[in-house]
């Protein structure tokens, strides 16, 4: 197996998984609607960045001519969530099964469910739907938020409290389990070796859950900022989030305030697979939010 389709792979954990695949000599095709934003990925040196639109398909068609498999990472945290989560991944388990494409793996989110409060975990619940009927031998990841250097997670954090004098939190006791991103790529690299990988899906987590509190309070820490923090009720959370609703580039939206009402932690007794050891977050995060 050398020749992999990356869709959605010139986003953080996609850049990550190219540099490991690159690095493997995996031939990779990256499409983007634009390639001038992606020239880090243009020097990994058996990797393709072509200009595509991805929803397309025709356009999906002809990318998937050749492959041997494909790595299908689209995800937003606002926006259309219908048409990247959920209409999407059934186009491409429909282009890859008419392409006879051998291996099909899919990033969704840990608790997607159909009956989600939010429209974010119910769209990724759809789009796992859409991809097992088209291609039941796919195998679906789903991670716990993915840290990493160059995320929008703890640095985010970490960036607001250099600013804010103290931090009133929204959700401040929704429950995570962070996954470094290498760890996200081993298991998606690992799968790509074992059959037994098809038609299974695979929860992923790091070693140890944490409050949202006590997530910022650890970015604000590390990164020399510790800030007072302050738990905001439910009503309170969604005011926030609406007012940040109209910033650019804002933190949250109300749509991730319902989705923090699920746990974002693996069920009980659930082991990494292929035997992976995942990396806990104390040994990772002070490399990038230090300083």
């Amino acid at each position: 197996m050398r020749n992999i389709l990356l869709i959605g792979g010139t986003g953080f954990l996609g850049g990550a998984l190219a540099h490991r695949l690159a690095s493997a000599d995996f031939s990779l095709l990256l499409p983007t609607r634009r390639p001038e934003r992606v020239r880090h990925l243009a020097v990994l040196p058996t990797a393709r960045i072509v200009a595509a639109d991805v929803h397309d398909d025709a356009t999906l068609a002809r990318l998937m001519a050749g492959q041997d498999a494909v790595v299908s990472l689209v995800g937003i945290l606002k926006g259309d969530f219908r048409r990247a989560h959920a209409e999407l991944p059934g186009k491409i388990a429909r282009a890859a099964t008419a392409a006879d494409v051998p291996r099909l793996l899919h990033v969704s989110a840990l608790a997607a469910a159909a009956d989600a409060p939010s429209d974010y975990l119910r769209s990724k619940a759809a789009g796992e739907a859409a991809l097992r009927a088209a291609y039941p031998a796919a195998t679906i990841f789903q991670p716990s938020v993915i840290f990493g250097r160059g995320d929008s997670f703890l640095t985010l954090f970490a960036r607001l409290l250099r600013l804010a004098p103290i931090v009133p939190l929204a959700c401040a006791d929704a429950r995570f389990q962070p996954v470094w991103v290498e760890d996200v790529v081993s298991a998606i690299v690992t799968a790509l070796d074992r059959p037994e990988s098809r038609g299974q899906t695979y929860p992923l987590c790091g070693p140890r859950e944490y409050t949202l509190r006590e997530l910022v309070a650890y970015a604000g820490a590390v990164s020399g900022h510790p800030r007072p923090i302050v738990g905001l009720p439910l009503a309170l959370s969604m005011l926030q989030a609406f007012l940040m609703e109209f910033l650019p580039n804002g933190p949250m939206t109300r749509d991730n305030v319902r989705s923090m009402q699920v746990p974002n932690v693996c069920p009980a007794g659930c082991a990494p697979p292929f035997g992976l050891q995942p990396t806990p977050l104390e040994a990772v995060a002070p490399g990038y939010l230090a300083g």
